[in-house]
């Protein structure tokens, strides 16, 4: 009984008091001061006190086990046999039982989940830096005492699931949230998503030390339940159901992914708090439909980080920095290797072809290029010149088995899935020792390729070499409809797909695959693609569909400037969100060969308002150029919406010399929740333009002064604008 206010808060019951209640609780509380004859405590004091001053009060004038018993008798008094009871159950200890077992799980069982040289998280002590991000998590922006609905954002392999292993390791240790949370439950999507159906006692039991979890006792709390739902992205759920349909019975079987949608549309337990772990994807498709009240981003790998790790990998000063070089110039790059596990990849190959000699630099022409060195390299051993037949044949069959998992929503792979598409039981060790494939933690006898995007490229490099009608599985599609999943952003979970595809035809990744497989490849697959763009060209419809960026990375990655022409000049309307400088950089040496588009949607966020170092601030300047551009090579572009956007001064005046061009003949111009940082009469000046008669400022701030600017523009003479949002 003793260490039960220390380790749960006298406070947490005192809260459960209404005002009158807690006036109550102190008139008794004098009354047993002086009919007990106990250590004075001032009455002044118990009368001015919070609920939090008073617990402290308490637990400093009386040792715990007094402080308990004066306040068990004073609920007693009141008539709260709810929180005696309530009380008497948290002595029992469910609440320390499961945090001992969460630790002993985590310890002994979830740290097999990672690649200890790496992340040898379990040997470090907390610092107080660690225990404050993680209670930092859950310091909501919103007002009000809202519970926490949290979003970690990051990319696949970034580190979100290690980082909420190490939080729940951190509550279980007792470092973290100890006087909020009763319990933390974690559930793994990719694991609910088997149950098929299931409520939501059922996955809390799942995660209870034996078989009896005292499910009402956990549930009579609800604002003291934190959830961590963990890779959202694997649920398929895009929580668009009706109210309806929802249900808010904790007992009661569902299918999971209404299931899902009960819990994070706070139909389900709307008092406890969450937090979800998904890709920059998976959070772009739900953010309109789940309240969350903040989003964290996970970085991963810095510069620091990334140029630490060549150093340790290659040791020689000059070629650490000539390796470190051709990554940071190829901002794609740089990027990749800001996942711990595919810097590591990076680094590799970019040794082995130090080390045998060649010039890495061609290995750096694009992301796909980098990709395919690598994995080649894997199946030919160092002393070889070309693959053995078995290695051919186990990475064909590895690439089968990839197709199917990017159609069939898999990561995981059974034993018998590796059969089906051709790995025998006597390949599994090599593909282990050579590290494109791993054992699944979660699930015995069952494997997951090293990283996500290695398993796209695997079943990208499939497509190359035979037809969906040849693959042992009827759930992979035509190489067609694969480009309109991919680019329609329908499955947000296939980040590179598309764009490897493209990347492969380019004639040097032609090269290195006839090399391999020892024959020459189809060029049928081309003819398919170039099928798929005349089927987009004067589809206006199927155009405002697909996503401008992933179309964009893929002509980026096939680096063949012939068929990019022909591509964009396909599109009469481009719709796409830069969210960073690699994204302008992309979105640039595709728009400058536009010369069709006759509506140009964008955002570019907070990329070109940002400080960047001066070398960066110029080829941002020059890339934006680029993008500018479109308005004057499209000689019938007519509508343009910027939405979502902060332009600095530099970034407005390239945009305003070119709308100002003579030959833009722009008729409708969209400015939703823009921020101009300079001086907005040169904005207005813009909207005398004799062609423009549309105009559209919905959601973007006024101040009285523009709104006066804007009324005597609009009374000029040579304003022809005939509508106003």
């Amino acid at each position: 009984m003793a260490s039960f206010f220390s380790d749960f808060g006298l406070m947490w019951y005192l809260e459960e008091l209404n005002k009158k209640e807690f006036m109550k609780f102190k008139e008794l509380l004098k009354q047993e001061i002086l009919h007990l004859r106990l250590k004075q405590i001032s009455w002044s004091e118990v009368k001015k006190a919070s609920r939090e001053d008073l617990a402290s009060l308490l637990l400093k004038h009386y040792e715990e086990k007094q402080a308990w018993d004066t306040t068990f008798r004073i609920f007693q008094k009141m008539n709260r046999k709810d929180l005696i009871e309530r009380a008497g159950r948290e002595i029992a200890g469910h609440s320390k039982l499961y945090q001992a077992h969460l630790k002993k799980k985590l310890t002994h069982d979830y740290a097999r989940k990672f690649n200890v040289k790496d992340q040898d998280f379990f040997k470090q002590k907390f610092t107080q830096d660690d225990c404050d991000r993680f209670e930092n998590f859950l310091i909501s922006k919103a007002t009000g005492k809202k519970p926490h609905m949290v979003f970690l954002q990051g990319v696949a392999g970034i580190g979100k699931s290690l980082m909420l292993t190490k939080l729940m390791l951190a509550w279980s240790e007792g470092m973290v949230f100890q006087n909020k949370f009763s319990y933390i439950f974690y559930f793994c999507c990719q694991d609910v998503k088997k149950l098929k159906k299931a409520s939501l006692a059922e996955l809390i039991s799942k995660e209870w030390p034996d078989t009896s979890a005292p499910i009402e006792e956990i549930l009579s709390q609800p604002e003291k339940l934190l959830f961590i739902i963990d890779s959202l992205e694997a649920m398929e759920c895009n929580m668009s159901e009706q109210e309806s349909e929802l249900c808010d019975n904790c007992m009661e079987k569902q299918p999971v992914n209404i299931l899902m949608s009960s819990l994070l549309r706070r139909k389900m337990l709307p008092e406890s708090s969450f937090l979800i772990s998904a890709t920059p994807e998976t959070f772009e498709k739900m953010e309109d439909r789940i309240e969350c009240t903040n989003v964290k981003i996970i970085t991963g790998f810095s510069e620091s980080n990334i140029k630490i790790y060549f150093r340790s990998l290659f040791q020689d000063r000059n070629r650490t920095q000539e390796a470190f070089s051709l990554v940071r110039e190829n901002e794609q790059l740089f990027t990749v290797c800001q996942v711990p596990v595919l810097c590591w990849m990076v680094a590799t190959c970019l040794k082995e072809e130090i080390e045998k000699g060649r010039h890495p630099v061609s290995i750096c022409r694009r992301t796909t290029s980098l990709y395919t060195t690598h994995i080649f390299n894997l199946f030919i051993s160092q002393r070889a010149q070309y693959p053995s037949k078995k290695s051919q044949d186990q990475l064909q069959s590895l690439c089968s088995l990839a197709a199917e998992g990017m159609w069939t929503d898999t990561f995981v792979f059974s034993e018998e899935a590796l059969r089906r598409n051709g790995i025998m039981d006597s390949d599994i060790p090599t593909l282990l020792d050579i590290r494109i494939l791993e054992k699944s933690k979660e699930c015995e006898n069952s494997y997951i390729f090293l990283h996500p995007s290695i398993q796209e490229v695997c079943a990208a490099i499939f497509y190359l070499l035979k037809s969906h009608m040849d693959h042992p599985s009827p759930d992979v599609e035509s190489i067609e409809t694969l480009m309109f999943t991919f680019l329609k952003k329908v499955k947000v979970q296939w980040t590179f797909l598309g764009c490897f595809i493209f990347g492969l035809l380019h004639k040097s990744e032609q090269k290195k695959l006839e090399a391999f497989f020892g024959y020459q490849l189809s060029q049928e697959i081309k003819h398919q693609l170039c099928h798929c763009l005349e089927t987009i060209s004067g589809n206006g419809m199927l155009q405002e569909q697909i996503d401008g960026m992933k179309l964009f990375y893929c002509l980026f990655e096939m680096d063949d400037e012939t068929f990019l022409v022909h591509a964009v000049n396909c599109m009469e309307q481009i719709n796409f969100v830069a969210k960073d400088y690699s994204d302008v950089i992309v979105a640039a040496h595709c728009l400058k060969h536009c010369s069709t588009l006759k509506k140009l949607s964008f955002s570019t966020q907070n990329v070109l308002s940002e400080e960047q170092e001066h070398g960066y601030t110029q080829k941002l300047l020059i890339c934006w150029h680029h993008m500018c551009s479109v308005l004057i090579s499209s000689k019938d572009i007519h509508v343009l919406q910027v939405k979502d956007t902060n332009l600095n001064e530099t970034a407005f005046l390239v945009l305003y010399n070119h709308l100002k061009y003579p030959s833009c003949t722009l008729r409708a111009l969209v400015v939703n929740n823009v921020t101009f940082l300079c001086d907005n009469h040169l904005f207005f000046e813009l909207i005398q333009n004799q062609r423009l008669q549309h105009l559209n400022l919905n959601l973007t701030f006024l101040s009285h002064s523009d709104v006066k600017l804007l009324c005597d523009v609009l009374n000029q003479a040579e304003c022809n604008i005939e509508k106003l949002m």
